[in-house]
């Protein structure tokens, strides 16, 4: 196979990989209901059905991308393929809740081995600076594409088949990579790559599932529950011993040099606080189309992709060619701005905005997020060596998964406190129902439908009414986070050159 046909099939396998597990992602939301009536799970099993596969998934990148810089990314992404697609097939037949958290535990680990093997590939076969940044787009749209399909997948197959389909899907797509990976894929790994420090693997999983696990528990019970800062100081220690330890060791898991590129770090740190601000379209407009809005989720999933095609626009389309006539630095400023511009459009919308007005917000904030982590993605990859390029992606995908679950905790929270604080609720509601209905806008909507007709609607209108001043509120707090990374980017990234030369050795580089 020439050069050219290994690239691009490289390319369109990654770009396979990309689209499975965040169609599985989303697609889980909508089982949940069915699979809850086949195996009666209780509502802590609910949530570890839903957390476990991004618990081992946030846990485990950092591992991974240091696992594939020394066996190799190929190998590792066959090895991921081979047990997602196993782990899938158990989930969907699982018998009771404790195997399936298990096994969706197992497709987080599984999942971990992906984005910084496929990022790392991409590195490695296109060097082109315009193609790679092209490849890293669309492979980043197609992710973010996926997230919009999963609703709309997982609703087919529902009004079909059972539960387990949404699952089963996964087979055969991870069957069709592994085949074609195996034939395409150039190998990818560094060639003196020492042994694998295992105190510091520990070190980092605890370290970053006790951050994620307490920014998930404040969301839901607040900062009060013991729970939370317990959690924290174990994750803060033990990131902080494994940073230490990343210094010393003759052999780390990650090599700290690397934080002393300006465009690696600032690219990092953009990318995690995009991220917390990009969360807010994702969260807040899933609960307004189903439950505001009251649409199917089959509905919501399709009315949600204009943004998803606005990332792909920006990432793939226009981020290369903005690159070089304005560079770096103003890309990923004007992406925030744009992402900015459609978050302030949201706070137009209400509960009779036809949805076709709403179409511009979903493109900008999509365009604008797809021209900024596209390049900030891209500069990662280029600022490290090639065999370093798994552990500096899995560094990059860590910090996205706290900044959005960072996000997810604080604009959730900003949503919640504003609904509660303007609720207003008619007379007559009984005060159990009242407390109920001021919890969120789903229990207030439960609770409606339990008391009587005339009043049953005065609820509902009103927890609708209050959701939507909540979710501008929230998307007001996006904009103007989305401004200040604008100009956290600006600062950080003004040096960054259109073009990062190669480097073998990171601490010869310069922060130009």
């Amino acid at each position: 196979m020439n050069s050219s046909a290994r690239k691009w099939g490289t390319f369109a396998i990654c770009l396979l990989v990309a689209l499975v597990p965040n169609i599985d992602l989303t697609a889980l939301n909508q089982a949940v209901p069915h699979l809850s009536a086949d195996l009666h799970p209780s509502a802590t099993q609910i949530l570890w059905i839903a957390d476990a596969y991004g618990f081992a998934l946030a846990g485990l990148l950092i591992t991974m991308g240091g696992v594939g810089d020394r066996i190799g990314h190929k190998r590792l992404l066959l090895i991921g393929t081979a047990v997602f697609a196993a782990a899938s097939a158990v989930t969907a037949y699982a018998p009771s809740a404790e195997l399936l958290i298990a096994a969706r535990a197992l497709l987080g680990v599984a999942g971990a081995t992906l984005m910084p093997s496929c990022l790392s590939l991409l590195r490695r076969a296109f060097t082109e600076p315009k193609e790679r940044t092209m490849a890293v787009g669309a492979f980043s749209g197609v992710a973010g594409l996926a997230v919009g399909l999963g609703p709309v997948i997982g609703g087919a197959l529902l009004d079909h088949f059972w539960w387990g389909s949404v699952f089963m899907i996964n087979v055969p797509l991870m069957a069709v990579a592994f085949v074609a990976g195996a034939a395409v894929l150039p190998e990818s790994r560094n060639p003196v790559p020492g042994r694998l420090d295992l105190l510091s693997v520990p070190l980092s999983v605890l370290g970053v599932l006790g951050l994620v696990y307490a920014i998930k528990e404040a969301a839901a019970h607040g900062v009060d529950e013991l729970q939370v800062p317990v959690a924290a100081l174990v994750g803060a220690v033990s990131l902080a011993a494994f940073l230490v330890r990343q210094t010393r060791a003759a052999e780390p898991l990650i090599d700290v040099r690397l934080f002393r590129r300006a465009a690696f770090t600032g690219s990092i740190g953009t990318n995690m606080f995009a991220m917390f601000a990009l969360v807010a379209q994702s969260l807040i407009f899933s609960l307004f189309f189903q439950l505001a809005l009251g649409w199917s989720p089959l509905k919501a999933g399709l009315a949600g992709l204009p943004g998803a095609a606005g990332a792909m626009i920006g990432g793939a389309a226009l981020a290369p060619p903005l690159i070089g006539a304005l560079g770096r630095a103003r890309v990923v400023a004007l992406g925030m701005l744009v992402s900015a511009g459609g978050f302030a459009l949201f706070t137009t919308i209400g509960l009779h905005t036809s949805y076709w007005a709403m179409v511009p917000a979903m493109l900008l904030s999509g365009i604008g997020m797809g021209l900024g982590l596209t390049v900030t993605a891209d500069t990662v990859l280029a600022s490290v060596p090639k065999d370093r390029s798994g552990a500096a992606s899995a560094i990059s995908e860590t910090a996205t998964e706290l900044g959005g679950a960072l996000g997810m905790a604080v604009l959730g929270s900003v949503l919640n406190a504003v609904y509660r604080n303007v609720l207003d609720l008619p007379a007559g509601v009984p005060a159990p129902a009242a407390s109920a209905a001021r919890d969120s806008l789903g229990a207030a909507l439960q609770t409606a439908a339990n008391l009587p007709g005339t009043l049953a609607a005065e609820v509902s209108a009103a927890a609708r009414d209050a959701f939507v001043d909540g979710m501008h509120a929230a998307l007001t707090c996006s904009a103007g986070f989305a401004v200040l990374v604008a100009a956290f980017a600006l600062i950080t990234l003004r040096n960054v050159p259109k073009v990062i030369p190669e480097t073998e050795e990171p601490e010869l580089v310069s922060a130009r």
